[in-house]
This record gives C-alpha cells, sequence and structure tokens, in this order.
C-alpha cells in the first residue's frame, strides 16, 4: 500500500461546558463565575461591577449578579453548538 492511498483519521477531545455549573458558578461568585464559559465577558463584568458598585455604594450588585448569570449561562450554551457545529461538519 502506498502512502497515498492511505487516509489519516484526525480525533480532537474537547470537553463542554456545563450550563447548570456555569448558572451556579455565576450565583456563588458572580463575575469571577464567568471565568468558567467566558473569559472576556468575565473580565468585562469585572470592570463593571467594579464601577457600578462604586457609584452605587454596592447596591448595583442586585443587577450585576442576574446579568453575570444571563451571560455565563448563555455563554456555555453557545460554546456547546458551536463545539457540536464543528464536529457535525
Amino acid at each position: 500500500m502506498t502512502e497515498d492511498n492511505k487516509s489519516t483519521q484526525r480525533i480532537i477531545v474537547a470537553s463542554t461546558k456545563s450550563v447548570g455549573i456555569s448558572l451556579i458558578l455565576t450565583f456563588l461568585f458572580g463575575p469571577l463565575g464567568m471565568l468558567y464559559s467566558t473569559i472576556w465577558g468575565a473580565i468585562i463584568m469585572i470592570i463593571v461591577s467594579i464601577i457600578i458598585g462604586t457609584v452605587t455604594f454596592g447596591t448595583g450588585v442586585f443587577l450585576i449578579w442576574p446579568i453575570c448569570m444571563i451571560w455565563g449561562a448563555f455563554a456555555a450554551a453557545s460554546y456547546n453548538k458551536k463545539l457540536f457545529n464543528e464536529i457535525g461538519q
């Protein structure tokens, strides 16, 4: 058999991200919990949290935490969808 007739099969192993774990981490740790699902989103929300927390003397956390939870859950779901779409191709 020549080298041209052989087909190479590549196996790529990548783990999915759990939406449930993302929600739990963001519920417990807010923007820091977003590091599980999205690094850039976490950095943005940490900066926004510092600014809003300073301006509102900490009461802005009640607005920031749910936003972080929603963003983290969507980021984990989007990551999984993108991963499964790449597998299908």
